[in-house]
Parts: structure tokens; C-alpha cells; sequence
């Protein structure tokens, strides 16, 4: 979409495929076929978000102490993905526990109480948490079932007349039930209402989801299959015929202005923010649909409606313009902090955990698209998704009759309820560098990956940069595959050609959101004696090490100096310190880098900039200069052999050890990180003790 009048394709909900094969099915056992339906939901983002969801099995199995035959309920456990999970992410139950457990029930206001009897409930010493939806699972009479959150069905449960809507659409095959949060008292009304209606297929939860079953797994997902493909096809026809968000209010920016507006906004925005987030950019045709819509601030008002969403993106984003300047941007967000807060105060009860952070995860750009901020990108990207999924809900809605969400109260006690609150503190506790962005010029040579993957297991992003389209994509593949690809990106960048540089800090920026940390380690080395130094040898040695380095920093303080800091770290030389026969070119632009180190020091550090150095001395393994002549020139200028440097080096070394990537790696990590918060215009060599390059 590259602006103007934005189009309407003619399928806004994609109806589901039934993938169900009966053969292939057959000759698995019954754990392998809930697993097999699970993935087959999980898989199509028309079914169910990430992490959303949870599917069942009553199964029999022995007793492991009585050897009895005896039913237990497999369902999904807590936190788990359906697309991706095992036979291991299933809690695993007794029924007849969980019908002695029901026993116990005193009541909506003590259901919570019940979570606390579910292990209590585990057979055969199932460790897996069970998760807030198990007495749904367990209380219905039925052998398998789904709950799902399809856009297209949840579309209906958010319209303000959708139980007519329902019987309308499902001739009654479909029941519908009011809002209940989840919980042991959801699963009472709903047993209750299947009771008296045997003839349903099926449930939507009011502003939730779908609940579906059947006496087979393959009836089970045929059910869910159907209901979500029968709403999609009537909600198609619907939107079709209508203007999507009452019409386009604002157009769209060109594709390149959105992308270079986005990046503005986002280094603006995230210095405002209360800790270092990391941003994820969305400007689909949906999106914009969206946030250029005539109705866009009535619906950004309701916000989210699905619980499974806003649990990930707070009630509603924050709209803002596109063109705020930075004291606008500063006010919007005091104002929506101050709003939140309200929220907080009028809707918290006694027991309310402390008031979270108060910052918006959403931020909707008329004209531009959407940004989400969270403490990781994988995070920040999720909570992007699932508004995504209130978006179409939205649109569904809307389309058919008027979109509702819940009220504040009944939204604060999902955001608030205890049960959530006690699975965030059993989170893990956040790496140093989580929320942190790294870029890494020379990011597809050895010591610019062994730093990408060292800067990444303290929880940094990391954006590489070099001029080698192979190896670029070659060293992100190979990182994405080991970290995750949220937690890498790169583009192509000439780190001597000022154009790139800014173009690539700009992707940068749309990628993460900012940079904290640079590395400047792109290299280049030439060996040759001063009167055979040729002049282009001269300028090209300096383009990489003086020019690139030089625009790398500057680029990279610019955003450093509106966030209020960061961490430069220069990959500079022993030779930096050291003067070396045959390679004055090289060496003397090593001492430059050093000495601009210094420079930058002076004036970061009333801007919170640190600006250190690491020397390494003969990195050979993995390196792209040693891979070259280099190598035969240092060979040369010693009189040995190249199979004989890297001995050389190691026994010149007081440590007699060779250097590895990992070692200067590790050098980086510590300058980058609040170890070294108080260590700025420091120099600290990698070298195995090289007596030459001592600094003092």
C-alpha cells in the first residue's frame, strides 16, 4: 500500500482450511492425536492468536499405584503456544478429583480459591500448571474440546447484538453465554446452559471467544472449523459491502514518508518512555484501514474487547500525531499516564497488585501506522499482533452492528486478577541488557558475530551491519535460527558512504526502536612498507577505519544524545598503541580511532554517552582481514610462514594464549553493560599480555 485511497479486497476474514486427515490420524496413539489437533488449530492464525487458546482430551489410563483403569483430562497447560506444542505442555488431571474438587465450590466470589486445589488434582505426578481454563474443560461432559479466539467469531461476541446475531447466523446450533471472566463460575453456567441445550454445536463467550466439542477429536475440530468458516463467510459479505471504520478520514503517507515519519516518531517517543522498550512498526493495509478511519477515536476509546488481548496491550493505545514534536509527545503521554492511573485508582480493589507501568504499549499514527513498546521486541511484536486481532474484531463488529468492549471494572480485574499477577512474578528475572538495542558495524565478520551472540545472551538486540550481502544474510540466518529472528535484523551499509550510515540507523530505528549500544569493529587492514604505500591504499585504509567509524559514532550519538545515553564501544588494535613495521596505514588509523574514542568521551559524558575502546592483537580464527592478504603480508613482514603467524602471535604474548572472537566478545560485553557504568575513555586490551601495547 503506498498511499492515498486505500482499497477493499473482498475477504477481510479468512475462513479456515479443514485439515483434518483421517488416515494419517489413525495410525497415531490417542496423546499424539490431541497433540496432532492442537498444532492443526494453533498453526492458522484464522483460529487462534499466539498463545491463545487451549484444547482437551478425556483419556483413560492405569493408576500407576492400582493398576485401575481411570479417566483423566488432558488440556493444555498455562502459558503454552497450541501451534507448537508437545505432549509435555499438557497438564494432566483426574477427573474424578476435579469432580470431588467442583464439591468444594462456595461461590463466584471464592472461585479464585479453586486454582489452589488443581494440583492437588494431578495424575501420575503431572508437573505441568494447569491453566485458568481447566474447569471448562473438566466440567463439560463432552471427550474433546476447543477454546479458541477466532477474529471472525469474536467479532460477534464483541457486537452489541450479537446473541441475535448468533442465532441468526447459526440457526441455533451455537449458543451464546454473557460475559463471565474465566473461572471456575464461566464453567458452572457453562455446563449449566449446555445442559439445557443439547442441540448446541458449540458456545460464544460474550466479549471472548468460541467453545467448541464433540465425542471424537475429528467431530471436535470439525465443529470449531465450521463455526469459524460460517462466520467468516457472513462476516464477509457484511464488510464488503460497507466502508471499513466509517470510511477513510485521513490518507495514508507514501510508503517511504510512513517508514521515515515511523522512524521519527519512535526515537522521539522512546526517550519519553519510563524504562528502555524495545519498538515494533506495523503499517499494513489493515493497520491503516484503522488508524486513518473516520470512526478511529471512538473505537481507540472502547480499546481492546477480548480478554486474551488486552492482558497483552492495556485497555486502549494512545493516538497520536504522527507530527507531534517532542514537548506534544511529552503531554500526550503525561496525559495518558495521568488516565491510566485514573483507571487504576476508581477500579482497584483491596488486594489490587501495585499500579503497573503506566506507559501505552500501542501507539496509533493517523496516516503512519502503529507502534508497540515493550521491555523485548518479542513482546512488543506480540502485543502489536493481538491488536491486530482487535482491530479485525472491530471491523467485524462494526460491520454488522455497533463493536462493545468491556467496562473499565470488568477490564481492570483481567489486567489486575491475582492469578495473572502470580504467574508475571514467576517470570524469569529480565538480562542485563533486556530492552536494549545493539548495532554492530562489520556485523558478518567472526568478532562482529561472536559480539552479536554475546550482546544477545544478556538480552540485547542486535542490528548488524556490513557491506557483504552474503554474509549478512548468512550471519542473521545463522543468529535468528540460534536467538530467535525478534532478536536480529541488518541491513547493508557501506560504513564509508555517509548516505548508508544514515539510511541504515533509520532502519535501525524502525527495526527496534533506538540504539543504546555501538560497536564500531568494521575492518579493513593493508600491509605494505611506507615507499610502496600507494595513496588509494592510504585513503581506503582511512575511509574504513577513520570515515566509518567516525560516521558510525556520530550517527549513533545523535540518537544516544535524546535518549539521554548509551555505550560506544570502538574495536580498535594493539597497533592503536603500538607502532608495527610494513603497516603504517593501518596502524596510524587505529591510533585516529583511539584518539576519536577519547574525543567522544569528553562530549558524552554530559549527555550520559560512555565512549570506551577494546584492543585486541591477532584475532585469526573467523576473521574476514586475516582470511585475505593480510595474513601473507604480516607473514612476510615477520619472515615465517602463514601456517607458522598464529603460533607467533600466541608465544609473543605474555599469556602465551591465542585470541579468540569470543575473547574480544566478552571485552565488548563488559563496556556495554552496568558493570562499567562508571568507565568511560578507557582502553582495554585483548592481546595475552603483549608488553608493547601496554597503556600505562
Amino acid at each position: 500500500m503506498d498511499g492515498g485511497a486505500l482499497g477493499n479486497r473482498a475477504a477481510r476474514f479468512r475462513a479456515p482450511e479443514m485439515k483434518w486427515d483421517s488416515m494419517f490420524v489413525e495410525t497415531l496413539s490417542e496423546i499424539e492425536v490431541l497433540v496432532h489437533r492442537s498444532r492443526l488449530l494453533g498453526a492458522d492464525l484464522a483460529v487462534t492468536n499466539y498463545g491463545g487458546g487451549n484444547t482437551s482430551a478425556k483419556l483413560s489410563a492405569k493408576d500407576p499405584l492400582t493398576g485401575a483403569d481411570t479417566r483423566v483430562l488432558w488440556v493444555k497447560g498455562s502459558g503454552g503456544d497450541l501451534g507448537t506444542i508437545e505432549a509435555g505442555g499438557f497438564a494432566v488431571l483426574s477427573l474424578d478429583k476435579l469432580m470431588a474438587a467442583d464439591q468444594l465450590y462456595e461461590g463466584a466470589e471464592r472461585e479464585d480459591a479453586m486454582v489452589a486445589l488443581l494440583p492437588h488434582c494431578a495424575f501420575n505426578l503431572s508437573t505441568r500448571a494447569a491453566s485458568i481454563d481447566t474447569p471448562l474443560h473438566a466440567l463439560l461432559p463432552f471427550a474433546h474440546i476447543d477454546h479458541v479466539h477466532p477474529d471472525s467469531v469474536t467479532a460477534l461476541a464483541a457486537a452489541a447484538d450479537g446473541e441475535r446475531l448468533t442465532k441468526d447466523v447459526f440457526s441455533g446450533r451455537i449458543g451464546w453465554l454473557p460475559w463471565r471472566r474465566p473461572g471456575w463460575e464461566l464453567a458452572r453456567q457453562l455446563k449449566a446452559a449446555v445442559a439445557a441445550h443439547p442441540e448446541w454445536k458449540g458456545v460464544i463467550l460474550q466479549n471472548h471467544g468460541l467453545v467448541t466439542w464433540g465425542d471424537t477429536a475429528a467431530e471436535c475440530y470439525g465443529a470449531t472449523i465450521d463455526t469459524i468458516r460460517t462466520a467468516a463467510e457472513f462476516l464477509n459479505i457484511r464488510v464488503e459491502a460497507g466502508k471499513a471504520f466509517g470510511g477513510q478520514k485521513v490518507s495514508p503517507l507514501p510508503r517511504d514518508a510512513r517508514a521515515h515519519q515511523a522512524s521519527v516518531v519512535i526515537s522521539r517517543l522512546r526517550p519519553l518512555l519510563s524504562a528502555s522498550k524495545a519498538a515494533h512498526y506495523v503499517d499494513t493495509q489493515e493497520v491503516l484501514e484503522f488508524v486513518c478511519g473516520e470512526n478511529l477515536s471512538r473505537l481507540a476509546h472502547i480499546g481492546t474487547s477480548c480478554p486474551d488481548h488486552f492482558l497483552r496491550t492495556k485497555i486502549r493505545p494512545l493516538v497520536l500525531s504522527a507530527q507531534a514534536d517532542a514537548a506534544e509527545m511529552a503531554q500526550a503521554l503525561a496525559d495518558y499516564r495521568q488516565d491510566y492511573e485514573r483507571y487504576y485508582q476508581s477500579c482497584k480493589r483491596a488486594n489490587s497488585p501495585s499500579m503497573r507501568d503506566p506507559d501505552p504499549v500501542l501507539i496509533v499514527l493517523p496516516g503512519v501506522g502503529l507502534v508497540s513498546f515493550a521491555r523485548d521486541k518479542t513482546t512488543a511484536r506480540i502485543a502489536s499482533e493481538f491488536f491486530q486481532n482487535a482491530i479485525n474484531v472491530m471491523r467485524g463488529a462494526e460491520a454488522v452492528s455497533r463493536y462493545q468492549g468491556l467496562s473499565d471494572q470488568e477490564a481492570f480485574d483481567i489486567e489486575y486478577w491475582l492469578l495473572e499477577e502470580a504467574k508475571l512474578q514467576r517470570m524469569p528475572a529480565p538480562k542485563p541488557l533486556q530492552g536494549k538495542i545493539a548495532v554492530i558495524t562489520g556485523g558478518a565478520g567472526g568478532i562482529g558475530r561472536a559480539i552479536a551472540r554475546r550482546l544477545i545472551d544478556d538480552g540485547a538486540c542486535v542490528f548488524l551491519l556490513d557491506r557483504s550481502d552474503g554474509a549478512l544474510a548468512e550471519a542473521t540466518g545463522a543468529l535468528a535460527l540460534s536467538a530467535g529472528a525478534d532478536r536480529v535484523a541488518g541491513a547493508l551499509a557501506d560504513v564509508t558512504h555517509e548516505q548508508s550510515m544514515l539510511d541504515a540507523f533509520r532502519e535501525c530505528v524502525l527495526a527496534f526502536g533506538g540504539v543504546d549500544i555501538l560497536v564500531a569493529n568494521a575492518g579493513l587492514a593493508s600491509s605494505s612498507p611506507i615507499d610502496e604505500t600507494t595513496l588509494e591504499q592510504w585513503r581506503e585504509t582511512y575511509a574504513v577505519l577513520g570515515d566509518g567509524y567516525f560516521l558510525a559514532a556520530r550517527e549513533a550519538f545523535k540518537l544516544m544524545k535524546a535518549q539521554g545515553g548509551g555505550s560506544i564501544v570502538f574495536v580498535a588494535s594493539k597497533n592503536a598503541l603500538a607502532a608495527t613495521p610494513g603497516a603504517a596505514a593501518y596502524a596510524s588509523a587505529k591510533a585516529a580511532e583511539l584518539h576519536l574514542a577519547r574525543c567522544l568521551a569528553l562530549e558524552g559524558a554530559p549527555h550520559g554517552i560512555r565512549v570506551n575502546a577494546v584492543n585486541p592483537d591477532a584475532v585469526l580464527r573467523g576473521s574476514q582481514i586475516w582470511s585475505g592478504a593480510w595474513r601473507a603480508e604480516r607473514a612476510a613482514a615477520y619472515g615465517i610462514g602463514e601456517d607458522q603467524l598464529e603460533d607467533y602471535y600466541r608465544k609473543r604474548s605474555l599469556l602465551q594464549q591465542a585470541v579468540l572472537p569470543e575473547d574480544v566478545a566478552e571485552a565488548v560485553a563488559f563496556f556495554a553493560g552496568a558493570a562499567s557504568s562508571k568507565s568511560t575513555g578507557n582502553i582495554l586490551n585483548v592481546d595475552g599480555g603483549n608488553l608493547v601495547a601496554f597503556t600505562r
